[in-house]
């Protein structure tokens, strides 16, 4: 399945949590949440799951832990606040350098609309 069909997935699955929590929860809420609609809808995920850093060929000693990774394609950042920064979509784009991923996904269920708090970050993705 290429990345932007799962990708489709994931924004599905958000926007029914977001349907029946609505905004103004803790982002850890949202991960869990999601995570059961995942579950619910056969979309496979890893969750909190640790990757080694290796730096000029040494394994640093402190992993990069991301919050979900869907399908092993796509990296989904869970968010929770006022407003995502570009702090935010540096730090996912970071993610899918180290890990070779193509396809980020931050998703801020602080928003009133959820697809406004979506946001696509691109590593690289062929169509």
């Amino acid at each position: 399945m290429h990345e932007n069909e799962i990708s489709e997935r994931i924004i599905g699955a958000a926007i029914e949590v977001h349907r029946i929590l609505g905004p103004g929860l803790l982002e850890g809420v949202y991960e869990e949440a999601l995570c059961h609609e995942f579950y619910l809808r056969d979309i496979h995920f890893e969750r909190q799951k640790p990757v080694p850093i290796d730096y000029k060929g040494v394994k640093l000693a402190t992993d990069l832990r991301l919050d979900l990774r869907v399908e092993g394609k796509v990296i989904v950042d869970v968010k929770a606040k006022e407003e995502m920064t570009e702090k935010d979509h540096a730090k996912t784009l970071t993610y899918l350098r180290l890990t070779q991923t193509h396809l980020g996904l931050n998703i801020n269920f602080h928003e009133p609309k959820l697809v406004d708090g979506i946001k696509r970050i691109v590593n690289n993705l062929k169509e």
